[in-house]
């Protein structure tokens, strides 16, 4: 911590990166110096604006780190903030701060509210993110309403405009990339669902236009609730990203002497555009896996193969297929518990159907893990149905808004998990599971929206005020997975919601792996990848080879594309594989047994992404921590016309963050580093080979 000048100044330093903020003199607020590769501080500030300001403020111009609407009136506060007269423009000063190079904690203060804001920063070592949180203290004697409930503001110089990278989708077509050009004005995205939703993803990268793949910055939001990210660009060239929480169900209390923190989030750099941004988001979800950081089994799920007509019989049979062929988790999806034939019934009803395993639960558990497999379970645990015995013994458990008819989604209602003998049944209900049954993996799924907003259980018991149906929700969600794992350390959690609607960083820190999309057609889950890895590591990439035609681009595939795209993660089968014929069996065992001898480096190798999935280079590159092994997967994705007939040459794919110097093998071919990044390694695709899997070692 340093002090500059008149300023009180600080610097937090990553890997290969700085982050740099000051007070001004004034004391209004923090404003950003500079935030960009290591000595981007010393000179003067990229974003820094001290000029006239016609019809605005001076906060409406300057790079500020959080702002309220008294400091920032008029181009876009982070905190709005309501007294009990309904007064607003709560204006807060600096009071001081604590820190060093990787943690600092700044405190505001308004002497007329009472209101308290402390802005936490982090940059965790090894990482080149900054994480940024806010607790809100209310130390005056009358209450306090936030109406606006930002995390952080972030400051990007674009002289030239702003190009903003970010993710849509819809269900079966999630991590959709795309970018827009912002000359001015504002664009948004968010979830107003209780959970980041299909739609978007909260996540949001920003570069200058004039240079498309250099210095990059990007925002990821730690919050499984409703949430919002804005990007405003100003007529001086500054975009400014604002964070956090969207207040679906309105304003939120904050009585004296409360406090409320804030979620957080995480700011990326990186010099080496969206490519060398994914590599910045890998290395921190990495370290947020800590110890569970290991290569994850090859997993076979029931669902495509049987759907809700579970039973001990074909679960065996697909279980033995599985064992033979070199799976090593087998997944029983829905349909296993009492009441559940159909989407109609049983959930919350948590008990094994005797009919459908007439020897026992456990015997049928026993019988599969006797073929050498591990045994893992899906549930939805946050649901119910209408037709269950929960919702007959407990219809106040679910949310309601008093006097209207509930909203079914997929003939389901959804638990008020903020409510404490809701969690605690949740709880109990899946470590209950985990205690009586010998399960190794959980998909923990998650298939419809919050609809019914409102104040919630508390002011129909006589409790009063407001109550934060959404952060209750989060937080108990969150407490759960924590104490899952810390009793159950053995227990994978693969975090599922219809899909890649529940991704964010703070399900990254809680779960082993994510399920990003029910879409398991080639074509389409390619584009499903290929977004997906531009925001998070692949040991969060769950993805299955399956049977499935897509939605979107139904054109078929090899065995091997499957197979060969399954391994850009965490593999996994899902298909029906009674079925297969003897080859397709040999096949699938000739590829899981690949995927066995590369997986290390897939789950902690470099990644680079090369081309995209509407272009016929498209490809995923992993060199390994100690450089010496590179895997590339690769994939045809335009007309399988073959090759041959006329003259041709292969498809080149230029590899990166190699050697040049060095000398690497495939098979009997010998390539130069300098080779393979600039000439780049062949590949000829025919109507027969539309996958690639090469294994290049140093020579």
């Amino acid at each position: 911590m340093s002090d500059a000048g008149n300023d009180a100044r600080w610097t937090l330093r990553g890997a290969h990166s700085e982050y740099t903020v000051a007070v001004p003199e004034h004391g209004r607020w923090l404003e950003l110096v500079a935030w960009g590769p290591q000595g981007v501080s010393e000179g003067p500030s990229p974003v820094e604006y001290r000029g006239p300001v016609p019809f605005l403020t001076a906060g409406d111009a300057a790079p500020i780190e959080y702002a309220t609407d008294a400091a920032r009136p008029f181009t876009g506060a982070d905190l709005v903030v309501e007294t009990a007269a309904g007064d607003r423009r709560v204006s807060v000063s600096y009071v001081d701060a604590d820190g060093d190079d990787g943690a600092l904690a700044v405190t505001f203060a308004d002497p007329v509210t009472g209101l308290r804001a402390v802005l936490h920063y982090q940059v965790p070592p090894g990482t080149d993110v900054v994480r940024r949180w806010v607790e809100l203290t209310n130390a005056g004697s009358e209450p306090l309403r936030i109406v606006r409930a930002g995390s952080a503001g972030f400051c990007v110089p674009t002289a030239h405009g702003a190009r903003l990278s970010y993710q849509w989708g819809q269900w079966a077509q999630e991590f959709q990339l795309d970018h827009v050009d912002l000359e001015h004005g504002g664009f948004t995205v968010g979830s107003a669902q209780g959970v980041p939703g299909h739609a978007y993803v909260p996540w949001l990268t920003v570069r200058d236009q004039a240079e498309p793949e250099g210095s990059t910055w990007g925002v990821a939001l730690d919050w499984t609730g409703s949430w919002e990210i804005t990007a405003e660009r100003d007529t001086g060239g500054l975009t400014r990203v604002r964070a956090g929480r969207r207040l679906a169900d309105g304003s939120l209390d904050l009585p004296a002497g409360g406090r409320l923190t804030l979620p957080t989030v995480t700011g990326g750099y990186s010099p080496d555009g969206l490519d060398g941004l994914a590599r910045v988001w890998h290395r921190y979800q990495r370290q947020l896996a800590g110890g569970r950081l290991t290569p994850r089994p090859v997993l076979y799920n029931s669902w495509e193969a049987t759907y809700f007509a579970v039973d001990a019989e074909n679960q065996l049979a697909l279980a033995r297929i599985a064992a033979e062929i070199g799976v090593e988790t087998f997944v029983v999806d829905d349909g296993w518990f009492v009441g559940r034939n159909d989407d109609t019934g049983g959930l919350g009803d948590w008990t094994p159907d005797p009919a459908k395993f007439p020897a026992g639960f456990d015997a049928f558990i026993k019988e599969v893990r006797a073929l050498g497999l591990n045994f893992g379970l899906w549930v939805e645990p946050e649901c119910v149905n209408p037709r269950s015995r929960l919702y007959a013994e407990h219809p106040d458990w679910v949310y309601a808004i008093q006097g209207r008819p509930l909203t079914p989604i997929r003939n389901q209602y959804l638990l008020d998990l903020g409510r404490p003998e809701v969690a605690e049944f949740v709880h109990s209900t899946v470590d209950g599971l985990l205690r009586r049954h010998d399960i190794n993996y959980l998909k923990w799924d998650f298939n419809r929206p919050r609809t019914e907003p409102g104040r919630g259980w508390a002011a129909g018991t006589g409790a009063g005020g407001r109550v934060d149906l959404d952060g209750a929700h989060v937080a108990n969600l969150h407490r759960i997975y924590e104490q899952l794992r810390r009793d159950h350390p053995h227990v994978l959690i693969e975090a599922c919601a219809g899909g890649g609607a529940r991704t964010d960083l703070a399900m990254a820190a809680r779960a082993d792996v994510f399920w990003p999309s029910d879409n398991t057609g080639p074509l389409d889950r390619l584009a499903i990848q290929y977004g997906f890895l531009h925001a998070n590591a692949p040991h969060l990439l769950s993805s299955w080879v399956t049977d499935s035609t897509g939605l979107f681009d139904p054109r078929p595939r090899s065995l091997a594309f499957r197979f060969v795209l399954a391994m850009a993660g965490v593999l996994g089968i899902g298909a029906d594989i009674r079925h297969w014929t003897s080859d397709q069996r040999t096949e699938a065992a000739f590829w899981i047994a690949r995927y066995k001898e590369i997986r290390n480096v897939i789950t902690h190798g470099t990644v680079h992404l090369i081309g995209d999935p509407g272009h016929p280079r498209c490809a995923v590159q992993y060199t390994s921590p100690d450089a010496d092994t590179v895997v590339v997967l690769a994939w045809h994705t335009g007309r399988l016309d073959g090759t041959g007939l006329l003259p041709s040459r292969p498809v080149r794919l230029p590899l990166a963050g190699i050697d040049p110097a060095g000398v690497y093998r495939h098979g009997e071919q010998r390539y130069s580093g300098s080779h393979l990044t600039a000439v780049g390694l062949p590949v000829r695709w025919t109507a027969e080979h539309d996958a690639e899997l090469a294994v290049l070692r140093r020579a």
